[in-house]
């Protein structure tokens, strides 16, 4: 195998594999990364099992092969390289490749590309498009709620509901809910299927094209998969069964607050600098007429409080929340006023953008003595 390219491209294309490195992998095979050249393309590929990437980019292919490479040295190695163009070729005698680019030489250890599973295009029965920047959306609006606790996988992943024309991402902790709501250009049916939070925030790093272009989704039962610009992710679902998470949306609410997001996101990060060390990192919310005392009191440090004018609907309460739940939410608000809706001290309450109904956030309220 020989060929040459832009030293770039190929940082570039090595950084978007490199997610799919096993760390701690069950054949030293998946601690690398494939390459294979053909066709003046070069593509790369690494993976976990679980997840796995495919890059391609341009390049001049004198003598087309495949090879595995060692996934944490040719990262460390391509992205220090001296040149703008980069020549890499192999030795069939001792089984290593030499990379060099303008005065800098390296040669590595190659591992037998025929063992590396090699990942090829799923063949899903069911296909659609979406948008690269609405999906980027639906991922950054909800998937921060899910949680961490590999104990409970359905939770670990974001819902992908799409029922004809709607498309919706719903994300919970059992504690909190988000959920965006956004709309296909063209698809008939329905499709409920859940997809690890990891791979979805990937997907929202890698998808930062400043022209909008299409991503196509294919899922099986258990797969799916995501086709943008010279880039292919292949990911197993989560399987189980998704909470009705309609069943724990308020239907109404008998108070409603309007705040300022940026003086109440401000407020809300200063006071819960007192109690976020505690165990519980809560903040007090007390609603009067005309503002809202945020405080908070930890023991060992002392006391914050601070007041926010808002606009109230309804009767006055006292309610207490997990800071961060709240702090979450405001940083993923592009809205200048948001909607703060309540009903009781200990039932969940809704907070969402004022000028856009696509978006929903329930949060469980904190008991305190």
């Amino acid at each position: 195998m020989k060929f040459s390219c832009k030293k770039e491209q190929l940082v570039h294309a090595v950084q978007i594999v490199q997610k799919a490195v096993s760390s701690k992998p069950q054949m030293p095979i998946l601690s690398g990364i494939y390459l294979n050249a053909f066709d003046n393309t070069l593509e790369l590929q690494a993976t976990d099992y679980e997840l796995g990437i495919s890059c391609k980019i341009d390049a001049q292919i004198d003598e087309p092969g495949a090879i595995v490479l060692s996934g944490r040295y040719f990262q460390e190695v391509v992205r220090r390289l001296p040149g703008e163009m980069v020549e890499i070729v192999t030795s069939r005698e001792d089984h290593t490749l030499k990379i060099t680019s303008n005065t800098a030489q390296f040669n590595l250890l190659s591992l037998p590309a025929a063992e590396f599973p090699v990942l090829y295009p799923l063949d899903g029965n069911t296909t659609f498009k979406i948008r690269d920047n609405v999906f980027r959306e639906l991922i950054k609006k909800t998937v921060f709620a899910c949680s961490q606790d590999e104990a409970r996988p359905v939770f670990t992943g974001g819902l992908l509901e799409v029922t004809n024309s709607d498309v919706m991402m719903v994300a919970t902790n059992t504690h909190r809910l988000a959920i965006k709501k956004e709309y296909l250009d063209e698809f008939n049916g329905e499709i409920k299927i859940i997809i690890p939070s990891k791979i979805l925030m990937e997907l929202a790093r890698i998808m930062v094209a400043e022209v909008p272009s299409d991503v196509i989704v294919n899922c099986t039962r258990n797969q799916i998969s995501f086709t943008f610009d010279n880039v292919y992710i292949i990911s197993r679902l989560i399987e189980g069964q998704f909470p009705d998470y309609k069943r724990v949306i308020p239907e109404a609410f008998t108070t409603e607050i309007i705040l300022n997001t940026d003086a109440f996101s401000s407020a809300v990060e200063r006071v819960s600098l007192i109690s976020r060390s505690g165990d519980y990192n809560v903040i007090r919310l007390s609603f009067n007429e005309k503002s809202v005392m945020i405080t908070s009191n930890n023991p060992d440090i002392g006391k914050a409080e601070e007041s926010v004018d808002i606009t109230l609907s309804g009767k006055e309460l006292d309610i207490a929340f997990n800071a961060k739940y709240v702090t979450d939410i405001l940083k993923n608000i592009d809205s200048e006023k948001i909607y703060f809706s309540l009903n009781t001290p200990l039932s969940p309450a809704s907070i969402r953008p004022c000028d856009d109904d696509t978006y929903n956030y329930i949060i469980t309220p904190v008991r305190t003595s």
